[in-house]
Parts: structure tokens; C-alpha cells; sequence
């Protein structure tokens, strides 16, 4: 793959100041580093280079501060950092026992919120941390009445309210293991996941709010419950006042409100350091989604540097990050309260049609200082004009990004509409680590259209097609070091054949993630979207999201998806698939602009043989285009094959680009 780059490397679009860099966590840790851990080669304590250096080169000398740093609560003390460094199969931090929950609620304020819960209508409640302590204890409580232990599962059907914070680190506290998936999901892809896990307790809402409308769960909830033979209870959340039917053949339910109101005393269960802290679904978009098992030690190491560290965030912050509970990102929304900071869950659509610009609106009303979201989210409020600063965001010191490549043209709007010393931290990792492999610190600079830094602890290389490590190339993403919280293991998966496939298959003992990326000699990170998804054109590569990034610039195109299809008879088709914006034709003068645009500013060989307007985009759950799955429905494989419906946010898209394949195979059928 090429991507030609001007020469000199352009200044950075945004650099630190100085005296708030020296005064961050970051620069604090590298300081204590340097004294307490013999950090070699940190001389300034803002070098974020030195740091990270010291960081991937001196793995067991990192994680140690990192512990000690955070001062990290052991029942027991570990023997050694890292036992063995295989991957996979790395033993972190052996004989060592804690839990997550324990370190979730140590650092919480009394009578400060712990917890800002939001919704779309405006409204909000505080939890304070008295207040969040007291209800895990009483759902721990009722979980171990019903007969939950170390070990069992329990599961939640819950939109991103308090509930299902609380859920989790109640479960947690007791040593079983949670996991969770959002009410828009219907109850068979729900029970796709969860009956894999065998739960004992289901836990679900009467329904969520989106975009003006409530939608009711409560039906939806009980054929879920019905489809989970395992399960003992079902604790049953009123969270939009709808009534939930007093008699049925679902078994043990119980209120909420009667498992989050006793009166109890907190027992936290210490368990090992690898022991399973939650169990997190790949989207599922071909066969059963995989379990991906992460563990309380690494997990809490790993957010406490992303968080605590990248971050900054620390006793009176708040963090505001757009997410469903499906995504990743609702793991590290709740992983805020390590760090002593406040977070905020939200329910509804992140741009409601009465009120667009709502999640600013809140974002200054309870003086967020964190605010996260996604490249789409920030497109969206440039297309229709959103002005962020008619509110009060002086309290906002990072604007976070991430699930999917952050397009160079995003980064001058926010900064002129939200704000100009606004640090725009784009990220990019996985449900895999559930953490980042890239991103910034209050340290980094910004580069347009380019993650600040590798993370602190992450190995990170590009390889080339030799699997060599390469700079200022396009190469594969790779992690020559483990991470404490790379997957224990994949549910179901007991030789772990299906793990190492899914990332070592490529390159023994090394993490093949499956993007491309460019790692450049000013210290940045530049994500060309997947590998898989490559366009090679006449053998000259690609990266999708380079095509994505000029096209959607324009004002007339709301999304867009290119695919490269290798067609039976030996040729290859490039065909670029657009949503346009309302009013918008596609007629002859957009298609000759659209041409042009990708000719200048990505690639002259990579102008896609047509153009063709979409009524919309099929994606994951969480909002991912489905690059891969729409080129192998082009390429003519039955959909059956290709993807489960339930895990596509519309599945209706899916008949028109198999229409399309099979249309294609035929004349090409014809033509041979």
C-alpha cells in the first residue's frame, strides 16, 4: 500500500501548553519514574518519547510503577511482574490477588456524584459515592441470595443507565463475571451471546429512550429470559415507568428497587489476577460472536494508565463518552471511577432530531472536562451546522475520538466550534484489549489526521509484507510485546485454537490486529482502516478510510463505503457507494467532483470504477461499516454465509448489496 506524504512533515496542528503539561498525571508519573523506578532516559518529565521508550523496554520496570503509582490495593502481593512473556500466555503478575471492584469505589468522594446519570429529554440524577457503595453492596447481596458465586455469570440487557454500572461492579465484588449487551439488540442476538455463558442471573430494563420515542423492552426482556435456560433470577429495572406484568412463566423475578435498597454491608471477594472480570462479544457478523475474557488485574493496570495516565483524568473531573453498553467504550466509562473522577451515562441518541446539539448542552451544564464521541459524531455536527459554543464549554480540556479512522478535516472544526486550547485526542485500539493501542496524552502533540503517540506499554510496530518493521510506510498492526490486558482467553475455546487464529496465526508470538497503519519518524500513528479490507488496485494498496476521509469531506455526502472486489474472471471491481445528503442528486457534476477529490486527495489509481447512491450503510452494533461482509455479499456469497442479521443495526441494507452480487456473477457468468 502507498500513501505519499508531503515532505517535510507538516508542524503540528496543536501543541500542549507547557506549565499544564508539566502539571499533568502524566508528567507526575514520569517524574515518580524516574526517582522511584530508575526510568532510564527521562530527563523532562513532558518527553512523551523518552517515556514511552522506557515504557515498551523495560516491560516488568513499567507495570511495577504502574502499580505503585496507583497504589494498587493487593489481599496478596504478586511474586514477580511478568512470568512469562509468551504471547499468548503471559502470566502477569502471579500469586497477586485483588478486585477490580474494590479499587472502583476506594477512591470516591463521600457527598460528591460518583455518577451523573443523563438521558435524552434533558433530565439528570447524581449518585454520590456513598450513595453508589450502598447499592452495590445491597444487588451483591441479592445476587448471593439467589445463588450467584465466584465464577457464575451474570448478564445484562440494560441500556447505559446507573443500572447497569451498579450491576457490574456488584458482580464483580463478588468474583463472577458480567457481561452486557444494549436493549437494541433483539432477544435472539442477545441470547446468541449470553447462552453461550450459561448466566445464572439475567439482568434487564423495561426499555431505553431514543431519538424522542420510548421503546419498550419489556417483552423483548422476558423472551430473553425464556431463551436463557441457566438462569435463577431475572432482576427486573423500571427505567422509563413502564409496568412490568405480575404473573408469566419466567421463573424468580425481582425488582430492582428490592435488590438496590437494602440496607447491607460490602464484602469484596479478592480473587487472583487473572481471574475473569467480564466477558466482552466480537460484533458477531459471521456465525456466533466470540467471548473475548478479560481479567480484574489487567484490566484495572490497563485502565488506570489510560485513564489516570492518557487521560488525566483525577478527582474532580467529569467524562461524558457517547457509548452504548455494547461497545467498549461503556467499559472504560465505567472504569472513570478508578481514577476518583465522576462519570456520566447517558440514554438516548447522541443527536437527537428536536435537539442536535444536546450532548454539548449537557457537556456545559455539569462542566464536563472530558467529552468522547466518534469521527461520525463530529462529521454529523459539522454537516448540519451545530455552533458547540453558543454553551458554556470552558470546562473541556480533551475532546476524545475513536471507532474508526478520525478524518484530518474534523480537527479545524473543533477547534473553531468548541474550542481553541482543546486538545483532540483520537484513539484507536479494541474490544480484544478493551483499551487503546494509540492515542494522545496532555504531553503529545496533535498532528492532523494522526494519532498523537503509541500508548504507554504497547509495543506497537507496522510490519511490511515480509514481516519486517517498517517507518513512514503502510504496514500491519502489531504488538511484539504482551499487554496485561490482551484476552485471557475466548469463551468455549478450550485448546485455544480459535485465539490464537484470531491474532497469531500471521506472525508467531506476535499480535496481528488486522489494520493498517503508518508509523511516522515525527512519533504518530496514521490508521488506514482494515486490512482485510485493503483496495489493491494493479498491486497498489490502499487503506479504505483514506478514500472515506476525502469523500465525506464533501458537504453533499453524508457516508460512504468503498469496496475492491477480486471478481471470478480475474478482474477487479472498485465500486464507491454513497449516502447522500437530503435534497442532494447524484447526477454526472458530483460524480465528476467525487472523482476528482479522490484523484487529488487520496489516489489517482484508486477512483472507483462507479458511483452509487445508497439510501444508507449497513454497520455493527457499534457502528462500524461493514467493509469486509458488504465485499464478500459483492463478490456473490450467499448472505447466510456471510453475516448474522442480528448483529447489522439495519439488516434490510443487506438483500440490496447481495441483489447486487448475485446480479453481477451472473452477467459475469454470461460473459465467460
Amino acid at each position: 500500500m502507498t500513501t505519499p506524504r508531503p515532505e517535510p512533515y507538516p508542524e503540528p496542528f496543536f501543541t500542549p501548553d507547557p506549565k499544564s503539561a508539566a502539571h499533568s498525571r502524566i508528567a507526575d508519573f514520569a517524574r515518580w519514574a524516574a526517582r522511584h523506578r530508575g526510568a532510564e532516559g527521562i530527563q523532562d518529565p513532558t518527553d512523551y518519547r523518552a517515556l514511552y521508550e522506557w515504557s515498551v523496554t523495560d516491560l516488568e520496570g513499567f507495570w511495577a510503577a504502574v502499580w505503585e503509582y496507583f497504589d494498587i490495593d493487593a489481599t496478596t502481593e504478586y511474586e514477580r511482574v511478568l512470568a512469562e512473556e509468551t504471547m499468548p500466555g503471559a502470566r502477569w503478575f502471579p500469586g497477586a490477588t485483588l478486585n477490580y471492584a474494590h479499587h472502583a469505589l476506594r477512591n470516591l468522594q463521600a457527598d460528591a456524584p460518583a455518577i451523573t446519570a443523563l438521558d435524552e429529554t434533558g433530565a439528570a440524577y447524581e449518585i454520590t459515592g456513598r450513595e453508589l457503595r450502598a447499592q452495590v453492596a445491597s444487588v451483591a447481596a441479592s445476587l448471593r441470595d439467589v445463588g450467584v458465586g465466584q465464577g457464575d455469570r451474570v448478564v445484562g440487557y440494560l441500556p447505559n443507565t446507573p443500572h447497569a454500572v451498579i450491576a457490574f461492579l456488584a458482580t464483580a465484588s463478588l468474583g463472577a463475571v458480567w457481561s452486557v449487551c444494549g436493549q437494541d439488540y433483539a432477544p435472539k442476538a442477545a441470547a446468541d451471546r449470553f447462552a453461550q455463558l450459561e448466566p445464572t442471573v439475567l439482568i434487564t430494563a423495561d426499555g431505553y429512550l431514543f431519538n424522542g420515542a420510548t421503546h419498550d423492552r419489556r417483552a423483548a426482556s422476558l423472551e430473553l429470559a425464556a431463551a436463557l435456560p441457566t438462569l435463577k433470577a431475572t432482576v427486573l429495572v423500571d427505567h422509563v415507568g413502564l409496568a412490568w406484568p405480575e404473573d408469566g412463566d419466567s421463573g424468580l423475578t425481582v425488582p430492582w428497587e428490592d435488590a438496590a435498597t437494602r440496607v447491607e454491608y460490602l464484602t469484596i471477594a479478592p480473587v487472583p489476577f487473572d481471574h475473569p472480570l467480564w466477558i466482552v462479544f466480537s460484533s458477531g457478523t459471521t456465525g456466533l460472536p466470540k467471548g473475548i475474557v478479560h481479567g480484574h488485574g489487567g484490566v484495572l493496570l490497563e485502565h488506570l494508565k489510560t485513564l489516570g495516565l492518557h487521560t488525566d483524568l483525577g478527582t474532580g473531573d467529569r467524562l461524558l463518552w457517547y457509548t452504548t453498553t455494547h461497545w467498549m467504550m461503556w467499559n472504560l466509562v465505567v472504569s472513570t471511577l478508578l481514577t476518583g473522577a465522576t462519570t456520566c451515562t447517558y440514554d438516548g441518541s447522541p443527536v437527537p432530531q428536536a435537539r442536535p446539539d444536546l450532548l454539548w448542552e449537557l457537556a456545559a451544564r455539569h462542566k464536563v472536562t472530558v467529552f468522547g464521541t466518534s469521527p461520525q459524531y463530529l462529521l454529523t455536527m459539522a454537516k448540519l451546522g451545530i455552533e458547540p459554543s453558543v454553551h458554556d464549554l470552558s470546562a473541556i480540556r480533551v475532546v476524545g475520538c475513536t471507532g474508526s479512522a478520525l478524518p484530518a478535516s474534523a480537527y479545524p472544526w473543533v477547534r473553531d466550534h468548541v474550542g481553541a486550547g482543546v486538545q483532540l485526542a483520537s484513539t484507536s485500539g479494541g474490544t480484544d484489549i478493551v483499551s487503546g493501542f494509540a492515542g494522545g496524552a496532555s504531553t503529545t502533540p496533535v498532528w492532523a489526521g494522526e494519532l498523537s503517540a503509541p500508548s504507554l506499554g504497547v509495543a506497537l510496530a507496522a510490519y511490511d509484507a515480509t514481516g519486517t518493521p517498517v517507518l513512514d510506510q503502510v504496514g500491519e498492526l502489531v504488538v511484539t510485546r504482551p499487554m496485561p490486558s490482551m484476552p485471557l482467553y475466548f469463551w468455549n475455546d478450550p485448546d485455544g485454537s480459535r485465539y490464537r487464529d484470531a491474532y497469531f496465526a500471521a506472525y508467531p508470538g506476535v499480535w496481528r490486529h488486522g489494520d493498517w497503519i503508518t508509523l511516522t519518524s515525527h512519533g504518530s500513528v496514521i490508521v488506514h482502516g482494515r486490512s482485510d479490507a485493503t483496495l489493491n488496485r494493479n498491486g497498489v494498496r490502499l487503506g479504505s478510510a483514506d478514500i472515506h476521509d476525502v469523500v465525506e469531506r464533501l458537504p453533499e455526502i453524508t457516508e460512504a463505503l468503498v469496496i475492491g472486489a477480486e471478481e471470478p474472471d480475474g478482474r477487479y471491481w472498485m465500486p464507491l457507494f454513497v449516502v447522500l445528503a437530503d435534497g442532494v442528486a447524484l447526477d454526472d457534476s458530483l460524480r465528476v467532483r467525487i472523482r476528482e477529490a479522490i484523484r487529488t486527495g487520496a489516489s489517482p489509481r484508486h477512483v472507483p470504477d462507479e458511483i452509487l447512491a445508497v439510501r444508507a450503510l449497513p454497520h455493527t452494533k457499534t457502528g462500524k461499516k461493514l467493509e469486509v461482509p458488504v465485499k464478500r455479499l459483492l463478490q456473490g456469497a450467499p448472505a447466510e454465509q456471510v453475516l448474522n442479521p442480528a448483529a447489522v443495526d439495519n439488516p434490510d441494507l443487506i438483500a440490496y448489496f447481495a441483489r447486487l452480487g448475485a446480479e453481477r456473477n451472473k452477467r459475469s457468468a454470461r460473459d465467460t
